[in-house]
């Protein structure tokens, strides 16, 4: 087994899944943490005992160094796994950007929509100068879940996740450094795929808002995905679905459909989507959110419905489904996620033509 140094950056769900699950592979891992009480334990044990069901990867995963010093985690690294909520990336590229250099990589797990281009955008306004490969995956490859301060737990491992590089020419070099720990990725031809191929822009806000008041009821003690996906439920997920697939088509990118996605990822079918998530064996056992203050909706309506509605309105598409959902999570937040959320403008793209924008995801030229 080839064995690289990774830096994994953030030890919420996601994260403590991936450090335990590299360093069973034999992978040289450091974990990164802003918050060091979060983390504390983990230092003092060494490590994260993972669990997942039979035939899955279980153990004590040995963590080389746990800290909250972005410097110490970053140095010598070659693969920086960035494993944080969207809505944190740029939080995140603010702090790496003086400690970066050159030959290492980025690979944001997941980037939603526009990750890469938002992070690229504020390293520059940091002034970053290191030679880097950056990149996004499509989704997080894990179904997985936090047992306690140094533990974690794997539901699913995704079958195929597609992953792509900014610009696009760099997608084989990412994919050669990983595959010997994460054959999964696949080449997910360029950043706009994977951005609107986000299927958590599709499954989350609205499931989340249209389960509003069984969650406030319960405390999210039902099965999110196969008690909260009802018939009607998974209607409005499909009008959803289409307005982003439209939006897709009209930037020339042949998008998958949720049932597409859920047979790519999970290897599952039904003559509906409801029919499909209902096959999905990986849901069983996951909750819903405890509470409405969610990342389902305080990250996926800004770093996703956002920048894919703005995708809609700049290239002629209908997006009243996602502006309703939008609405909705502003409504239910007290808040304005269009000024918080991926605009455009933000993302240094507003004023570029399909063309041009085509050009910068694939090859790096971006038009002044």
């Amino acid at each position: 087994m080839v064995k690289r140094k990774f830096t994994v950056i953030g030890a919420g769900n996601g994260g403590k899944a991936m450090a335990a699950h590299l360093a069973i592979m034999g992978q040289d891992v450091v974990l990164f943490n802003r918050t060091f009480i979060h983390i504390e334990v983990i230092a003092k044990r060494g490590g994260i005992e993972l669990e997942s069901p039979p035939g899955g990867p279980f153990g004590f995963g040995e963590i080389r160094l746990v800290t909250d010093d972005i410097q110490a985690a970053l140095k010598d690294s070659e693969i920086i796994m960035v494993v944080v909520p969207s809505s944190g990336h740029a939080d995140i590229a603010q702090l790496v950007a003086p400690h970066l250099v050159d030959g290492q990589m980025v690979i944001l797990h997941p980037g939603r929509t526009c990750g890469a281009i938002e992070f690229n955008q504020v390293l520059k306004q940091y002034g970053c100068q290191a030679d880097i490969v950056l990149a996004e995956a499509e989704t997080f490859i894990y179904a997985s879940r936090s047992e306690g301060p140094s533990q974690a737990r794997i539901f699913r491992i995704k079958e195929a996740v597609p992953l792509a590089a900014l610009p696009a020419v760099d997608t084989p070099k990412v994919l050669a450094a990983i595959e010997h720990v994460y054959p999964q990725f696949i080449d997910g031809i360029n950043v706009l795929h994977t951005g609107l191929n986000n299927m958590g822009a599709v499954f989350h806000p609205a499931l989340t808002i249209l389960n509003a008041g069984r969650i406030e009821s319960t405390r999210g003690d039902f099965q999110f995905y196969v008690e909260g996906v009802t018939p009607s439920v998974a209607k409005v997920l499909e009008t959803v679905d289409r307005e982003r697939v439209t939006i897709a088509s009209a930037l020339g990118i042949r998008a998958r459909t949720a049932m597409e996605w859920l047979s790519l990822a999970y290897n599952v079918r039904g003559d509906t989507l409801y029919e499909s998530i209902q096959n999905q064996t990986g849901y069983f056992g996951i909750n819903a959110p405890t509470t409405l203050q969610h990342r389902y909706i305080s990250e996926d309506v800004p770093m996703s419905l956002v920048p894919i509605a703005a995708l809609g309105e700049r290239y002629g598409v209908s997006v009243n489904s996602i502006h309703a959902i939008i609405r909705l999570g502003c409504i239910l937040h007290s808040t304005d996620y269009w000024r918080k959320g991926r605009t455009l403008g933000k993302l240094g793209i507003k004023d570029l033509s399909v063309s041009e924008l085509t050009r910068y995801v694939n090859e790096g030229e971006q038009a002044i």
